[in-house]
């Protein structure tokens, strides 16, 4: 299982450094589209759509709200209010975490979980395009963002292996620990300087940058939770197959989910030009 991640991350990563850097933003808004609505297809099905007919209304649904949201970046200033709604909503999310337990399931089509799709996943693909069409820099931000998940994750997974001890979440993903996390953090607090060194930041403005990356990297893992609840209440391992040792579309962008809006949201009340 570990060859094949390793295997399908070195030839996805390439491709999508590659496509963040040297496409437009327009394309690259279409490309982002088409994987995103792999990934809302996954979402249908742990929504409980099992007919492909049903499937196909909730991803033309996505379609319309996605290019609404495209039409809408036209006019930035409501981008902030978005995001905080965005951060809000995983606040409750987080709330839910903690209360949830592990003798619940579901079966058949469930609305609110439908609902809740639309509420992650068409801010996550607007706050990347956002993050891209930012006129200095946005390509190389992009990227900062995703090698920031991208390390955290492995942080996480190779503390967890070396000193993982205590579980952080045993009713609804078992094999990840606090040691995990703490390792997550450590690579959270790495690029956060590296921001503020890349950025040219003031020394009373680094504390801040390392700030908004651990939050990001929290709320990375909010999101990785948060989709393996929808999983354990339908009873299934991964989201899906597409991806070989990865799963489906979902389980790779699940931590970029909550990530990106909170961490475009940062940019923004850092005084990011946007």
């Amino acid at each position: 299982m570990l060859k094949h991640r390793i295997f399908t991350a070195l030839i996805l990563a390439p491709l999508v450094l590659g496509a963040v850097l040297l496409m437009p933003s327009v394309y690259l808004a279409t490309v982002l589209a088409v994987f995103l609505l792999l990934g809302v297809r996954e979402w249908a099905i742990l929504s409980g759509l099992s007919s492909a007919y049903g499937q196909l209304i909730y991803v033309m649904i996505h379609c319309l709200l996605l290019v609404g949201g495209f039409v809408l970046l036209e006019h930035p200033g409501w981008m902030p209010w978005m995001l905080s709604a965005s951060l809000i909503w995983w606040l409750v999310i987080l709330v839910r975490l903690y209360k949830f337990r592990p003798d619940k399931s579901l079966n058949g089509f469930n609305l609110a979980q439908s609902i809740e799709g639309m509420l992650i996943l068409v801010p996550f693909w607007l706050s990347l395009v956002f993050i891209h069409s930012i006129p200095q820099g946005g390509p190389m931000l992009l990227v900062f963002l995703l090698l920031l998940i991208w390390s955290a994750d492995i942080g996480a997974y190779f503390a967890g292996r070396r000193w993982g001890r205590i579980k952080l979440a045993p009713n609804i993903s078992p094999g990840k620990t606090q040691e995990g996390l703490y390792g997550a953090i450590a690579s959270g607090f790495f690029w956060g300087l590296v921001l503020a060194w890349w950025q040219g930041l003031s020394l009373m403005q680094v504390p801040v940058a390392i700030l908004l990356c651990v939050v990001a990297v929290l709320m990375s893992v909010a999101g990785d939770l948060f989709e393996s609840v929808l999983k354990r209440l339908r009873g299934v391992k991964d989201s899906g197959t597409l991806l070989p040792g990865h799963g489906g579309m979902l389980d790779r962008i699940d931590s970029l989910t909550a990530a990106a809006p909170i961490f475009l949201l940062g940019l923004i009340l850092m005084g990011q030009k946007v």
